[in-house]
């Protein structure tokens, strides 16, 4: 009992907070410390979806399109990265300085130019979502893969396992946290990479929608579908949680055996 009290108690306080957000956005437009017509209301913003929701969901089938498409690739070549890097020293020294330099390159800046490139497209979306993605993955997967118990891996050896079984049943359970807590990161950042892509040059998708409702300055669509894109993270987070709950049921265990003990 004391336990459901617990996470009911913890369940109020995101409410609050969000109720607190939407109470300070009324006061500063209903007195219009903001200029109405730069910060609607938030029952305008919600008209504003209601009567562009066919609208909106078309745009946003696009990008989800493409963020899933970017995401995939970029997260199998970011655990193959990390299980090369893991397997061959030479292969970490000469690419890890490289998948760190290509975070030094802004997004907003390398956007532009893959739209030239590559024109106004699918293609180069889905690049730029693979260039965001997979760097929290190959550095989160490399860091489980080095940080696995040593003595349990000599154990393994001293007993003729392969390399292959140390990697299943030793390296690859060690990374899962980490891959799942960069996994979170890359569907978060792969939508708005997906978004800002199509602000610069494209045909579809919420990108392509905002710089519409922007030059004409409804600013009430525009707040929807910033709500939309925050939205659709969160749902992709919540699933990415889901996924490790499924993949790593011995996490759900060892609270419960802690507490029985």
């Amino acid at each position: 009992m004391k336990r459901k009290s617990g996470n009911t108690t913890n369940n109020i306080y995101p409410i609050l907070s969000i109720l607190a957000i939407l109470a300070l956005w009324e006061c500063l437009s209903v007195f219009e410390i903001v200029p109405s017509f730069m910060l609607p209301t938030p029952a305008e913003t919600v008209q504003a979806f209601v009567h562009d929701f066919g609208l909106l969901m078309s745009h946003m089938k696009v990008t989800l399109i493409e963020t899933l498409v970017g995401t995939v690739i970029g997260i199998s070549i970011g655990f193959l990265s990390a299980v090369l890097m893991d397997r061959w020293d030479p292969a970490y020294k000469a690419m890890y300085p490289l998948i760190v330099l290509t975070q030094t390159i802004p997004a907003v800046a390398i956007a532009p130019l893959l739209v030239l490139w590559f024109g106004y497209k699918m293609l180069p979306k889905v690049i730029l979502i693979v260039l965001i993605t997979f760097f929290p993955i190959v550095i989160g997967v490399l860091d489980g893969f080095r940080s696995a118990d040593r003595d349990a891996i000599n154990l393994l050896r001293s007993m003729g396992e392969t390399e292959w079984q140390i990697f299943r049943h030793i390296k690859f359970p060690n990374a899962l946290p980490n891959f799942f807590s960069g996994l979170r990161i890359t569907v978060a950042y792969a939508v708005v990479g997906a978004v800002l892509a199509e602000w610069l040059g494209g045909f579809a998708g919420l990108g392509v929608y905002m710089t519409r409702v922007k030059k004409s300055f409804a600013y009430d669509k525009m707040f929807a579908v910033i709500f939309l894109i925050s939205i659709i993270s969160l749902i992709l987070i919540w699933l990415v949680n889901v996924l490790q709950k499924k993949c790593m049921p011995w996490e759900r265990e060892e609270p419960a055996e802690r507490q029985r003990k």
